[in-house]
């Protein structure tokens, strides 16, 4: 077991190395969800009370179209390098990989969102919880991740994966953006804890579910 979180606690650290070096995850995800914000802000200049209601839905897809920016990279060093083939024969089991690339894709969308949160909030001028929308942000974003991370090594290989990976994603993902939106909206509105609970039972289940078959799947999808 200890050798088992060594191997994915290997396959971040490189991730987040090389990451560190480039900054082409974090970097790209933070300037298309900043250039969104505020293309969103200037483009819906309405009341207060109306302002409210597109909030949420302006947020999440600015983090879901950035989020898309971020699992092209996920393989994309390693397929520019010549270097995935190297992981794919890598002695440790495949759900091993999975799990190290997925909680880098989690960990820089992460960084990205939480630091464009104060953009968010002066460019609309809204309330926020953070703490109960931060936990809505990392359940949302762990469940894009999960997914993203085997569509995005599915799209690697294809000759057009920046079309292909939102075209086969984006479908699967809808349920987490919805789901986030709404408890977005009830956050920002001061709505009590009951009224988010259906949202996040949704967002749980779909976190457990597709992390487990994402990392079953997995092995396959690296064979192919």
């Amino acid at each position: 077991m200890k050798d088992y979180f060594a191997g994915i606690m290997a396959v971040l650290w490189k991730d987040v190395l090389s990451e560190l070096r480039t900054k082409d995850i974090l970097l790209s995800v933070f300037v298309f969800a900043l250039l969104s914000l505020v293309i969103f802000s200037f483009a819906l200049r309405t009341d207060r009370a109306t302002v409210a209601i597109i909030a949420p839905g302006v947020l999440w897809a600015a983090f879901s179209f950035s989020g898309v920016l971020a699992l092209n990279r996920a393989f994309a060093t390693e397929r520019e390098k010549g270097s995935l083939e190297g992981l794919v024969i890598t002695p440790v089991p495949r759900d091993v990989i999975y799990f190290g690339k997925m909680l880098g894709v989690l960990l820089f969308m992460l960084a990205a969102e939480i630091m464009l949160l104060p953009v968010f909030v002066v460019l609309f001028n809204v309330a926020l919880d953070v703490p109960r929308l931060l936990l809505i942000i990392f359940l949302a974003t762990l469940g894009f991740a999960s997914v993203g991370t085997v569509f995005s090594a599915i799209a690697v290989n294809t000759r057009s994966r920046e079309i292909m990976l939102p075209v086969l994603f984006l479908p699967v993902v809808v349920p987490v953006i919805i789901s986030a939106v709404e408890a977005s909206a009830r956050v920002m509105t001061g709505d009590p804890w009951d009224s988010l609970t259906v949202w996040l039972q949704v967002l749980v289940a779909f976190d457990v579910i597709f992390v487990v078959v994402s990392s079953l799947v997995f092995e396959y999808v690296l064979e192919e």
